[in-house]
């Protein structure tokens, strides 16, 4: 509702330039033709890659749910054959017919608004629609004409993918619904289907989420789409063609004076309401007032009914965005969006073998959850000398390292990892492929990370880690580290 109501504030302050003059449209109108190559080709790229996960993911989505739905049904066949064939007749014909509809729906056929409205994209596809009917705009040769139309079609595409998923996701959540309902009235089939309808739930859970996720996507515009825009909002000729073509307006029919004075002729007033009700209860006598009270009171029951409905389809099995089990926040985000990177690190004392030395880290994580996290890394051992009075540098080594990070409880989490270290000096990268000079070390402990208000780091961690393997080295090496690490 929020970003509808931004977009209505953004149609009634282009109505406040409808009286521009016509040397201020035609300067806005140079300036939107200025850069319409770039600008199309990149809706055509953006609406062809989201175009290409969203349909690859839900079909993913779609064989996994089949599957599940597929054991349950001959799980249920070997114990209630007739009530299995009521259940899930026709069910796999349906998820057949959605998956070709998936398939094969390039948003040729325009269809009307369905689920949750995309301001962004009905901005997007009105301008491209304005500008394929006011070939003027191109016609200096800046633009290919094929530019505006593969643009469209790129958007309607889109448009069609996402309506086809939210079918998808309807319907899967119906099936959970239907068949969670025929769970709970067979008390002896709870233990046999209990798993497998649990992970029908997750699927579908997390295939909503996903949906949501690729909608999300569509509607950060970028600096060169919001500046398209931003010009033509100033275009009366595109505030018109806005009004009578957009999503929005299909969706409310806005009256052709809207706006004016005029379209609130026949409306009734606060005053004639109030009129109106009064002759009502005076019409009833004596028990008038009791008569429209109990209506009142019958009105309020009828929508709290409603609502309880809405709030058992809603509860346990009903609902794919409340569930009933924790979820895991990464598993419907891209691979890229699961990397993060970090630096790290840690300060060795000088001994009779070392001098002071300052490992430097770089990780690469990939998130399992939240505040779980698996990678790999790399480090550069800087020699520092032997105290304040015999500073040199020099390349004491280098490591390659494994870890693992296991949230505990609020900010602290188990760590462990696995690292080889070079822990000679050498002053050729040559010298390192000498195996003997490699060490290993087994690191378990603990991590506690902190937030902060950097602009380049977000997070800062402490760790203490006990090396097991330290004992084995030789030379032996340090057994308790300390490492401090930053992530962005």
């Amino acid at each position: 509702m929020q970003k509808i109501a931004a977009y209505c504030g953004v149609a009634l302050l282009c109505l406040a330039f409808a009286n521009v003059d016509a040397q201020t449209v035609d300067s806005i109108t140079d300036k939107a033709i200025r850069f319409p190559a770039r600008f199309l080709s990149r809706i055509q790229s953006r609406a062809a890659g989201l175009n290409d996960q969203l349909s690859r993911q839900t079909q993913r989505y779609l064989q996994k749910i089949v599957q599940r739905e597929e054991k349950l049904r001959q799980k249920i066949t070997a114990v209630d054959p007739a009530g299995a064939q009521q259940l899930f007749n026709g069910s796999a014909e349906r998820y057949a017919a959605l998956a070709g509809r998936l398939k094969a729906d390039s948003g040729g056929t325009p269809t009307r608004l369905n689920g949750v409205y995309q301001p962004y994209l009905d901005s997007l596809e009105g301008l491209v629609g304005f500008l394929k009917q006011n070939p003027q705009l191109v016609s200096s040769g800046k633009v290919d004409p094929s530019r505006l139309e593969a643009a469209n079609s790129g958007l309607q595409a889109i448009q069609a993918k996402m309506q086809d998923a939210d079918f998808v996701k309807a319907f899967a959540q119906q099936r959970q619904q239907q068949i969670g309902a025929f769970i709970s009235q067979h008390a002896d089939l709870q233990s046999l289907l209990g798993k497998p309808y649990a992970a029908m739930k997750q699927d579908v859970y997390y295939y909503s989420q996903q949906l949501r996720e690729y909608k999300e996507m569509w509607s950060h515009p970028d600096q060169l789409e919001q500046r398209a825009l931003g010009l033509l909002d100033g275009v009366p000729a595109f505030q018109d063609y806005m009004k009578k073509n957009s999503q929005l307006a299909g969706l409310f029919h806005l009256p052709a004076n809207y706006g004016k004075t005029a379209s609130l002729s026949g409306l009734q007033t606060n005053d004639q309401v109030a009129e109106q009700l009064q002759k009502q209860v005076k019409s009833g006598g004596a028990g008038g007032t009791a008569g429209f009270q109990s209506s009142l009171q019958s009105a309020h029951s009828a929508l709290d009914a409603f609502k309880n409905k809405l709030s058992v389809l809603g509860a346990g099995n009903g609902n794919a965005d409340m569930p009933d089990f924790k979820p895991n926040d990464q598993k419907t985000k891209t691979f890229w969006r699961r990397l993060e990177y970090g630096f790290n690190f840690q300060t060795s004392r000088n001994n009779y073998l070392f001098p002071n030395v300052t490992d430097f880290g770089l990780s690469l994580g990939y998130k399992l959850g939240r505040d779980n996290v698996a990678g790999i890394g790399a480090s550069y051992k800087l020699g520092w000398g032997n105290g304040i009075q015999h500073i040199a540098f020099s390349s004491q080594g280098i490591g390659l390292r494994s870890f693992l990070q296991i949230k505990l409880k609020g900010s602290f989490s188990a760590s462990g990892g696995f690292e080889y270290n070079y822990t000679t000096p050498f002053a050729s990268y040559q010298q390192l492929p000498q195996l003997e000079y490699w060490t290993k070390s087994g690191l378990i402990g603990v991590t506690k990370t902190v937030s902060t208000k950097s602009r380049v780091f977000k997070k800062t961690t402490l760790s203490l880690l006990w090396d097991f393997l330290s004992y084995q080295a030789v030379p032996r090496t340090q057994p308790v580290l300390f490492r401090i690490g930053y992530q962005p």
